[in-house]
């Protein structure tokens, strides 16, 4: 049986929460952009004062760190920290067969674990917000790498 299908239940899942997170970690450039421009400050190189439509007047004070763009390109920098590892340990689980409910439940646990990440850096909330979603998320991402090694090694 070709796994790597969409009839395959956990390759379906798969499929759909890896095009969210896609669209998560592309959304998040996107932010870190609309930030800079909005404020525009928050530039991260030399090149960047060069005049042009959409910064005419540059200063060099634009390239000093701006709390406002820089949380948003922790997000990002976070978000390419931690999503990767569920690309490769989700399309290592579906390769192994895996019983259905219990594989997609970690898939799904994992994008709600990242979106409740974003919601807590967005707004700012504790560290302990923060890493009690990053657990949940990359607990997940273990356990479905751990998955794996049982099955590959049985």
């Amino acid at each position: 049986m070709n796994l790597f299908t969409l009839d395959n239940p956990v390759f379906a899942t798969f499929a759909v929460v890896s095009a969210l997170l896609v669209l998560k970690v592309m959304g998040q450039g996107w932010m870190t952009v609309h930030r800079m421009m909005k404020i525009s400050a928050g530039f991260a190189a030399p090149e960047d004062l060069r005049p042009g439509p959409l910064n005419r007047q540059p200063n060099a004070d634009q390239l000093a760190p701006n709390d406002y763009v820089e949380r948003s390109r922790r997000m990002h920098r976070n978000d390419l920290e931690n999503i990767p590892a569920f690309w490769a340990s989700g399309a290592l689980l579906v390769a192994v067969d895996p019983l259905p409910w219990p594989a997609q439940a970690l898939m799904i646990v994992f994008l709600a674990a990242r979106l409740g990440h974003f919601m807590a850096y967005a707004t700012a909330q504790s560290h302990e917000i923060r890493a009690t979603c990053y657990t949940i998320g990359s607990v997940s991402v273990i356990a479905m790498a751990v998955w794996v090694i049982l099955a590959v090694m049985t």
